[in-house]
C-alpha cells in the first residue's frame, strides 16, 4: 500500500528528500548546543576566561542561527511535499474514479467516495508531512543525545536504560485498542456524510414534508457515534502524555541525584566526578532523549489514525474498472442498428435475481422504438446496456452489427446520446450546460439543438438568453425546462443513437408531440429509443416495445399490440378513459 501511494509524490520528491536532510542538520545543531554550554561555563565562567566565553558564545549564536535555519528550511520542504503529495493523491484518486463503471460506483458509495478524498487524503497528508520531519528528528535526536550523553557519562546515561523499555511497552500496548476505534469512525464518517448528502439533495422534500426535526435526529445520532468513538480513542491515547511526563521527571530527579553526588565525588577521584556544566548538559539530554521518545509517540498515534485512510484510498487507488476497452478496440460505430441476443443481466457476479432475462431485439437503424412498461420492469437497465454503461451477463449486445464489448469506449458513448431518467444540469450558463454534448458546438448548432428540443423559446424569455446562469443542479428551471435542456445537450451529440429514459415526463402532451415531430423530421437517420409512461408519447412509432419482469413481453407496432398484447391495450384503455374523464 504504501509502495502504491509512494507513487503520488512524484514532482515533490526533491522536497521531500530536503525536508529530512534539513531536519537532520537542524537536530545536530541542538545537540551540539548543550556542549559548547558546558565548555562555556566549565572553561569560560568557572575560570573567568573571556576568550572562551566570547568565543563558545560566538559559537552558540551561529549552532542557534544554523539550527533555525535548518528547522525554517524543513519545515517549508516537509509543507510543500506534504500538500503536494495529497494534491497528487486526490487527482490519482480523482482520476480512477472517472474510469468507474457504475457497478464500481455503486461498490464504494458516493458519500464514500466524497470521505475518501477529503477527510481520508487530509489525515494522510498530515502523517507524510509528519513522517518526513518527526519521524526523523524524533530517532535521530534520540540516537544523537543518547551517544553524547555517554560521552560526557556513560554510568549516569543508564537511567535512561530504565525509562525507554517503560514508554516503549506502553506505546505498543496502547496500539491495537485504538486501531479498531478509529477504524469503526471512519466507516462512521461515510454514513455521517451520505445523511449530509441525502438531506442537501433532497432539502425539498424535507421541507414540504416538515421532516427537518427527523433529520436533525438522524444526523446527530451518527456525529454523537463519531463522538463517542473519539472520546474513547482519546481516553486511551491519553495515558501516553502523563506517562511520558513522569518518565521525563523521574529521569531528571535521578540525573539530579547521581549527577549530584558525583560532583562531590570529583574532589576524591577525578575519574569517577563530573562538572557542573556537564550535569547540565546532562539535563538537556534527558529532555532531549525523552522528548524525542514523546514525538515519536505522536508520530504513532498520526500512524495509527491514517493507517485506516490508507487502506480506504489504496482501495480506490486499486479498483479495476469492470468496463475496459479491449486490445484491438474498433474505432467507428456504422450505424445506429441495435441487436439483442439472448441477453440476460445481473447487477452484481453474485446477485441470485436476473434483471434482465434473455432478451432478444433487433432494432434497424434510424428506427423509432417505444419503450412501454411498469415500475421495475427493467426498462432503464435494457437502454443503459446500449453504451456500455453497465456489461450483458449473458447473451451478446451489438451495435452497428459489432458488439459494444469491441468498441472503443469513448467512441461509442460518443454515439449514443443518453438523457437520463433523472436529469443533470451543472453550476454555469445555458451555454456551458450544452456545450457538454459538444465541446465545439457553435453558436448556431446551439441555437438549432433547442428548437428541435422546444427549448428555444423560454431561453428567449431570460434577460441573458444563452447566457443566463444555471445554478447547482438547475434549481432555478423548472423540471420541464430542465428535461429540454438535457434533450437539447444530448442532440448537439449527433448522435446515431438517441435514448430518451422518460425524459419528456415533465412537460405537457403539446410539447411532447413537438417534439418528436422535430426529432422525424430532422434527424430521421438517429435511432431513437423512448421510455415512457404515456402511450401517445409511443403510438406512433415505429416499434413498441413492452417489458415485463426484466423480459420482452411483446413487441410491434401500436395497432399490433392492441390486437396481441393484453398488457398494452389494458395500459392504453387505462389513459384513455383518464383522457376521457
Amino acid at each position: 500500500m504504501i509502495k502504491r501511494l509512494a507513487r503520488c509524490i512524484r514532482e515533490y520528491k526533491l522536497a521531500a528528500i530536503l525536508a529530512p536532510l534539513c531536519m537532520v542538520g537542524e537536530v545536530a545543531m541542538e545537540v551540539t548546543i548543550p556542549l559548547v554550554m558546558a565548555d562555556l561555563y566549565d572553561y569560560g565562567i568557572v575560570l573567568q576566561d573571556m576568550g572562551v566565553v566570547v568565543s563558545k558564545s560566538i559559537l552558540l549564536v551561529l549552532c542557534a542561527i544554523a539550527s533555525l535555519l535548518f528547522g525554517v528550511a524543513s519545515a517549508n520542504y516537509a509543507s510543500k511535499a506534504g500538500t503536494g503529495f495529497a494534491k497528487n493523491l486526490r487527482h490519482d484518486m480523482y482520476h480512477r474514479v472517472q474510469d468507474f463503471s457504475f457497478s464500481n460506483i455503486d461498490k464504494f458509495s458516493t458519500a464514500s467516495i466524497v470521505t475518501r478524498l477529503t477527510s481520508d487524503v487530509a489525515n494522510l497528508q498530515m502523517t507524510f508531512q509528519m513522517m518526513i520531519r518527526m519521524a526523523i528528528r524524533a530517532p535521530m535526536m534520540m540516537v544523537l543525545a543518547l551517544v553524547s550523553a555517554m560521552g560526557i557519562s556513560v554510568r549516569l546515561s543508564l537511567v535512561f536504560c530504565v525509562a525507554m523499555p517503560v514508554l516503549i511497552a506502553v506505546l505498543f500496548g496502547l496500539f491495537p485498542l485504538v486501531h479498531k476505534i478509529f477504524e469503526r469512525v471512519f466507516k462512521t464518517y461515510d454514513r455521517l456524510n451520505n445523511v449530509v448528502q441525502e438531506n442537501v439533495h433532497g432539502i425539498r422534500v424535507v421541507k414540504s414534508f416538515v421532516r427537518e426535526e427527523k433529520e436533525i435526529e438522524k444526523f446527530t445520532e451518527i456525529s454523537g457515534s463519531i463522538y463517542k468513538d473519539f472520546c474513547k480513542a482519546e481516553k486511551i491515547l491519553a495515558f501516553n502524555n502523563p506517562v511520558m511526563q513522569g518518565c521525563i521527571y523521574c529521569c531528571m530527579l535521578a540525573v539530579s541525584w547521581f549527577g549530584a553526588h558525583m560532583i562531590i565525588a570529583s574532589g576524591n577521584n577525578p575519574d569517577l566526578g563530573l562538572t557542573t556544566g556537564e550535569l547540565s548538559s546532562m539535563f538537556t539530554y534527558t529532555t532531549q532523549v525523552l522528548s524525542s521518545l514523546m514525538m515519536l509517540s505522536m508520530v504513532f498515534v498520526m500512524l495509527v489514525i491514517s493507517r485506516e485512510p490508507l487502506r480506504r484510498c489504496y482501495e480506490i487507488l486499486t479498483e479495476e474498472p469492470d468496463l475496459r476497452n479491449p486490445e484491438q478496440s474498433v474505432k467507428a460505430v456504422a450505424d445506429g442498428s441495435i441487436d439483442f441476443e439472448n441477453v440476460s443481466f445481473r447487477y452484481s457476479a453474485t446477485a441470485q435475481h436476473r434483471a434482465l432475462k434473455e432478451v432478444n431485439l433487433h432494432i434497424p437503424s434510424g428506427a423509432t422504438v417505444g419503450i412501454l412498461g411498469s415500475t421495475g420492469s427493467a426498462k432503464s437497465t435494457l437502454v443503459q446496456l446500449i453504451p456500455r454503461l453497465y456489461d450483458v451477463s449473458e447473451g451478446a449486445l451489438k451495435v452497428g452489427g459489432v458488439d459494444v464489448r469491441d468498441y472503443d469506449l469513448e467512441v461509442l458513448r460518443d454515439q449514443v446520446a443518453m438523457v437520463l431518467q433523472k436529469n443533470e444540469l451543472f453550476s454555469g450558463t445555458i451555454k456551458e450546460n450544452l456545450r457538454w454534448g459538444n465541446p465545439d458546438a457553435t453558436d448556431e448548432e446551439i441555437v438549432h439543438a433547442c428548437k428541435l428540443a422546444c427549448a428555444d423559446d423560454f431561453i428567449q424569455n431570460f434577460p441573458d438568453k444563452y447566457d443566463h446562469k444555471i445554478e447547482q443542479g438547475g434549481t432555478n428551471v423548472s423540471g420541464g425546462q430542465k428535461q429540454r435542456l438535457c434533450i437539447a445537450r444530448a442532440l448537439l451529440k449527433k448522435p446515431k443513437i438517441l435514448i430518451l429514459d422518460d425524459s419528456t415526463s415533465a412537460v405537457d402532451t403539446k410539447t411532447d408531440a413537438m417534439i418528436r415531430q422535430a426529432f422525424r423530421a430532422f434527424i430521421p437517420e438517429t435511432t431513437k429509443l423512448i421510455i415512457a409512461q404515456r402511450v401517445a408519447s409511443v403510438q406512433d412509432a415505429d416499434m413498441i416495445v413492452i417489458m415485463e419482469n426484466g423480459m420482452v413481453a411483446g413487441f410491434g407496432s401500436h395497432d399490433e399490440l392492441m390486437a396481441t398484447s393484453p398488457i398494452y391495450r389494458e395500459v392504453y384503455e387505462s389513459q384513455q378513459k383518464g383522457a376521457d374523464a
